[in-house]
């Protein structure tokens, strides 16, 4: 069973996995078996969920609220995530020349009432911020989140993919702290382990969110010498480890960083997810866990 965790100071308490939903678009499920998915993986312990207003084109938030409408008692057991302040041109927003960010005042709140209305829920657990916003003031940003918070739409808020500098200069802005920064970690890709972001959050406490702990899936398929090192390294522990998969050696080396990171889970089949579930039961030593390293830079360490 999947323990829960305390994200940061006076911050929520999220699962130790999360489970993402941003190809659930793409997943063909009818209502029905969007809300068996939801209930089978709370079953697990994988209570906290992962969305953003763009998913699916803006219709991932929808589909979700779709299953979720079917027994409403099911949000009481779930922690809700979901993210704004990426704006996409497109067949629905025919008046944008181009993707843009936009963290104004106007677009949080619009963005909030957006996302409840398609979950069909009355609170957001966690609002993030989705990309850092070279236009974004921070004064304006924490206005709306005082804001969101006063009125009962929002009760934590975020970041995804700050650099610590920008995450310090929104925190210095809000009275209440920024519970999580949703990073990218995964072995071929995990520049956060050293330019300060995960440094940052252990210092404080805040348990980092990781995004594509898989690679997107080429960590498995991808043909470069770096991925293919890397997945040879990763076959190698799981032989040592007796793990079933390649997927419980990589989700065992992102939990393995002291930040104590919280992986998400992209896969809609519940056997992946109780393939992750499984992976908590793994532990690299060091030397294992810097074999990845050394396989993914290409050489050893300095």
């Amino acid at each position: 069973m999947v323990a829960k965790v305390t994200m940061a100071q006076q911050g929520p308490e999220f699962s130790e996995l999360v489970q993402g939903y941003w190809r659930l678009a793409e997943w063909g499920m009818t209502p029905q078996q969007r809300l068996t998915f939801l209930k089978q993986h709370i079953e697990l312990g994988v209570t906290t969920v992962d969305h953003a207003d763009i998913y699916g084109g803006y219709e991932c938030e929808k589909l979700f609220g779709e299953g979720l409408a079917l027994d409403k008692s099911v949000r009481d057991q779930i922690e809700i995530v979901t993210k704004c302040d990426i704006n996409l041109c497109g067949d629905k927003t025919p008046e944008r020349k181009i993707n843009h960010y936009d963290t104004s005042a106007a677009h949080i709140y619009q963005s909030v009432n957006n996302s409840l209305e398609r979950l069909g829920v009355d609170e957001i657990d966690v609002l993030l911020i989705h990309r850092p916003d070279a236009l974004m003031d921070a004064d304006e940003v924490a206005e709306a989140f005082s804001e969101l918070h006063k009125v009962g739409k929002v009760k934590h808020f975020g970041v995804s993919n700050f650099t610590p500098r920008q995450f310090e200069l929104l925190q210095s802005r809000l009275g209440k702290p920024l519970v999580t920064n949703q990073v990218e970690i995964n072995p071929l890709n995990f520049d956060v382990v050293h330019d300060g972001t995960l440094d940052q959050l252990q210092m404080q406490r805040t348990r980092p969110m990781a995004w594509s702990c898989l690679g997107g899936g080429s960590i498995f398929s991808g043909d470069t010498e770096q991925a293919k090192s890397v997945r040879d390294q990763l076959e190698a522990i799981r032989q040592e480890v007796g793990a079933a998969s390649i997927d419980q050696v990589i989700y065992a080396w992102v939990r393995r960083l002291p930040s104590k990171p919280l992986p998400i889970i992209g896969s809609g089949k519940i056997e992946r997810v109780q393939t992750a579930v499984d992976a908590l039961n793994i532990e690299l030593t060091r030397e294992q866990w810097y074999r990845v390293w050394v396989a993914s830079k290409g050489h050893g360490v300095p």
